[in-house]
């Protein structure tokens, strides 16, 4: 009975119920071996030799596997079908051979399939093969150079830029991306400029929008109308003129849909429609993969098997008719940068199921899977057919031209199912439907006031509306040109696609790292650098500028491309990058700190000092006017300080404003000590008087969540340093106590027969300062009779009361507690999927939820059954008593 070895878990069981009882399915649990994290695991002095170690968490897998193969001699590798599966694979092989699990006898072959699903296990089981060997290599090359940058970067870093965690080959190129924009909206001078709208009305009353797009016979460009005379000028000009409509123009025209998915374009959309990042996606397409639902998730391929199309077709007649379907398949060309990493599309593998149909309570999931089928249905679509309409209007002299553009959608298409979504949403008018406008005929002004409507799109685009006539059907509107928008995990995803930087399984990895090393953080699902992000990028592009180069990251991954093409060899392209990549190292250990720091308060000049209103020196201390502001390193980042310190203790974040930002004094309290605002390690704090031999540690406070910076005055501050505030004496005796801690704010309370105090939490911030004896009492109470709640007493009543287990019995109910809502049946609690409303949940979810909790090792599968347990032991231990 051969052993099939798989990823997951989950894909085991998935696999297992495909192939029956003649195979032994296992996981590996993903990768068994890696580089240990010490010098010397990859030795360019010894031809780049590897030295690889079996993860501690990974023995056990290996040992099941090794003694599967003890009793069934034949192994199968059926990791997924790209590069990271190839490297599993000849893991596995490799450490079971060491292991000599593995013996001369033993048949050992490769399997791949692009879905799981029975057909293609089936398919891949009949036709094996052995381990791609330069696939291979291709993933040994990329691992060898990941490591070389990230050991011998990293630790220059750490000795330079104090805080700078560490760096990587691909994430360092995407963090100078983040940057650069960062640095490319601090530096945009925004521009003003003017536009002229009016609406008219057709000689049968019918109103309609035009702009201004000619004035005194000359062509209008965007910066023509400079400032509010100008604008005011081309007002009067439209206004004391008879307007009538010199041409109508109707074009037929057509919108074809997008190509299906590949790992780029999936990442980006859902993170447009549902705001998800790279990380959480590929988490649930992963899931989706394993179940069976969706083909392989990793690829950077859009070509689609004959059979699917042909599938996606006969779906799309019956559900939407044959005036949805074109005459021929639609066939799109395959963009990958290395075909043998091309695979299929990210497609459903049944084309009739959609998502009501696929069985799994997880939102992300669900939103998932529905955004995979509409898309694949989509792009075997008939176009979408419209008519788009542009209408001339100008007055008897020539001088002022006017246009109305819409478009009428004849037959929707694809659009019926799916619309792609956008980066940057911009207002379009040729979305705008006209009524029948007919050449020759008068314009009239319309008695509609427009000041509503250009108060509206004056807030959306940051502008201000002026009303320059008495005629309020033509107004002028202010703009100003922006900046362009940080990225988004979709945008940027997009720039890395076209620069050619990392490859679809990549990128997901890349954007939680420079996230999780604190580089970047996002706010509003857009990316922000951090300090000590722009800090390490401005070093990088200093002293390794050439490694964190578009140009040359995007060569080395062609490169390593052509080695998993079987075309070049991979230790010669280690050669040629660690000669210079080593010098380069060699050169910067020798530089000081000061030395560092020099250069980089340089580079940074521009941003850092910018020039003063009043002339002055950008780079004189506002705070004490005779010391100089130079850049500095801590722990948690760059910032700018003054050369004074410690008699002036100025500073603020490289990316901040002085007046907003930076440390600042707000006043003195009632005994004449100073109080300020102070930037720490862990975000901003309020402090009392200056550190001192005799008071080394002085009163502070931090913010709690939600209180800003820039908002804190001296009597906010005071509040602060009170605390703990005393509440009252509690009736059973000891005081109680309100107080912020590391988890929010709190109360405290001790009685006279307690061993230790206990400690209840309060969900407003407010009751801090402001929750009365009564309800301290009340919540107090509460979290002693319930001590693992949260202190405001746990939720006694259902939320829903959803019926009796079909199964086992006993009602099934739906829980309020600590970290949202559950299902809670006899001993079982199961947290409700991220997304999922109570009221949503029915009996079989809950079943289901029920059933998956109760599966997991642990409490719960204990609590679920110990009845069971107990009888079938009971018979082994009589046999062995009698043995």
């Amino acid at each position: 009975m051969p052993v099939v070895v798989v990823e997951s878990p989950a894909k085991a069981k998935t696999i297992n119920r495909y192939l029956g009882d003649g195979y032994t399915v296992l996981a590996s649990y993903g990768h068994v071996r890696d580089l240990p994290a010490k010098d010397g695991s990859v030795d360019p002095d010894d031809g780049f030799e590897m030295t690889w170690e079996v993860g501690a968490d990974s023995r056990k897998h290996v040992k099941a596997i090794a003694d599967a193969l003890a009793r069934d001699n034949a192994l199968i590798l059926a990791t997924d079908p790209d590069r990271e599966g190839e490297a599993i694979s000849w893991h596995l092989e490799e450490t079971l051979r060491k292991r000599k699990a593995i013996r001369k006898d033993t048949p050992v072959s490769r399997v791949v399939f692009n879905a799981i699903t029975k057909s293609a296990v089936t398919e891949a089981m009949q036709n094996p093969r052995q381990v791609d060997a330069p696939l291979v290599e291709a993933y040994l090359a990329r691992r060898a150079l990941d490591y070389l940058v990230g050991f011998n970067l990293s630790p220059v870093l750490w000795r330079k830029l104090p805080g700078a965690r560490s760096a990587g080959r691909v994430q360092s190129v995407c963090l100078r991306l983040i940057v650069e924009r960062e640095m490319e909206i601090e530096a945009f001078q925004s521009r003003e400029y003017w536009s002229v709208k009016a609406v008219l009305t057709t000689p049968r009353g019918q109103e309609y929008e035009a702009r201004l797009i000619s004035l005194a016979g000359k062509k209008l460009d965007r910066f023509d109308l400079e400032n509010a005379t100008q604008a005011e000028l081309a007002v009067q000009a439209v206004t004391s003129r008879a307007l009538s409509v010199t041409a109508v123009e109707a074009k037929p025209a057509t919108r074809n849909p997008s190509a299906p998915f590949m790992t780029s374009t999936l990442q980006q959309e859902a993170s447009r429609k549902f705001g998800m990042g790279a990380k959480q996606c590929m988490s649930a397409a992963q899931r989706l993969y394993e179940a069976g639902y969706i083909t392989y998730m990793r690829t950077d391929g859009i070509d689609m098997a004959p059979e699917a199309v042909m599938a996606a077709r006969d779906a799309i007649k019956d559900r939407y008719g044959e005036d949805y379907l074109p005459q021929s398949p639609r066939m799109y060309k395959n963009k990958a940068k290395n075909a043998q990493e091309a695979h299929e599309c990210i497609r459903p593998t049944e084309m009739t199921r959609d998502a009501g149909k696929i069985r799994t309570t997880d939102a992300d999931q669900r939103k998932l899977y529905d955004l995979i089928w509409k898309r694949t249905l989509a792009c075997q679509m008939a176009a979408a057919r419209m008519e788009r309409t542009t209408v001339d209007i100008g007055s008897d002299d020539g001088q002022v031209g006017l246009r109305a553009t819409g478009q009428v959608m004849l037959f929707d298409g694809f659009l019926k199912i799916y619309e792609e979504g956008r980066d940057d949403v911009m207002t379009d008018d040729e979305d705008r439907r006209l009524p029948q406008i007919m050449q020759g005929e008068r314009a009239t002004f319309a008695a509609t006031s427009l000041k509503p409507e250009f108060a509206r799109i004056s807030q959306d685009a940051q502008g201000i509306t002026a009303v320059l006539s008495d005629n309020e059907a033509v107004l002028a509107l202010r703009h100003f040109t922006q900046p362009p928008p940080r990225y988004t995990e979709a945008t940027l995803v997009k720039k890395m696609e076209e620069l050619g930087i990392g490859r679809p399984s990549t990128y997901a990895s890349v954007l939680t790292t420079i996230q999780d090393r604190e580089y970047v953080r996002k706010e509003q699902n857009r990316l922000i650098p951090e300090d000590k992000g722009r800090v390490v990028t401005v070093f990088l592009l200093n002293f390794f500028r050439k490694y964190v180069g578009y140009e040359f990251t995007a060569n080395l991954e062609e490169d390593l491309d052509r080695v998993s093409a079987g075309e070049a060899d991979y230790k010669d392209i280690l050669t040629r990058f660690w000669r210079d990549f080593s010098a380069a190292i060699a050169e910067t250990s020798d530089l000081r700190i000061s030395e560092v720091l020099s250069v980089l308060d340089e580079a940074l000049a521009p941003s850092l000092y910018p020039p003063r209103e009043d002339g002055g020196d950008p780079r004189q201390c506002p705070l004490c006017g005779t010391g100089r502001l130079h850049l500095k390193t801590s722990r948690s980042g760059g910032f700018v300080g003054c050369g004074n310190y410690p008699e002036c203790r100025y500073t603020r974040p490289i990316g901040g404003d002085a007046a907003e930002n930076g440390d600042r004094v707000l006043g003195e309290d009632e005994n004449g000590t100073e109080i300020s605002l102070r930037s720490g390690r862990f975000g901003p704090y309020v402090q009392r008087g200056d550190a001192t031999e005799d008071n080394p540690k002085p009163d502070r406070a931090s913010l709690p969540k939600g209180w800003k910076a820039d908002e804190m005055t001296l009597e906010k501050a005071l509040t602060l340093l009170s605390l703990p505030r005393e509440v009252g004496q509690h009736p059973e005796g000891g005081l109680i106590t309100a107080n912020f801690g590391r988890f929010g704010p709190f109360l405290m309370h001790q009685l006279p027969d307690e061993a230790k105090p206990v400690y209840a939490n309060l969900r407003d911030p407010a009751d801090v300062f402001e929750i009365g004896m009564n309800r301290a009492v009340e919540i107090l109470a509460e979290k002693r009779a319930n001590p693992g709640g949260r202190g405001r007493g746990a939720a006694t009543k259902p939320l829903r009361d959803l019926g009796e287990h079909p199964q086992g019995g006993g009602p099934v109910h739906v829980m309020e507690g600590r970290y949202g809502p559950y299902v809670k049946w006899d001993k079982i609690n199961a947290t409700l999927p991220k997304g999922t409303e109570p009221g949503d949940l029915t009996l079989d979810m809950a079943v289901e939820l029920i059933a998956a909790k109760a599966s997991k090792p642990g409490k719960a599968r204990k609590a679920a059954a110990p009845k069971v347990t107990s009888r079938k032991a009971a018979p082994k231990k009589k046999a062995a008593a009698g043995k």
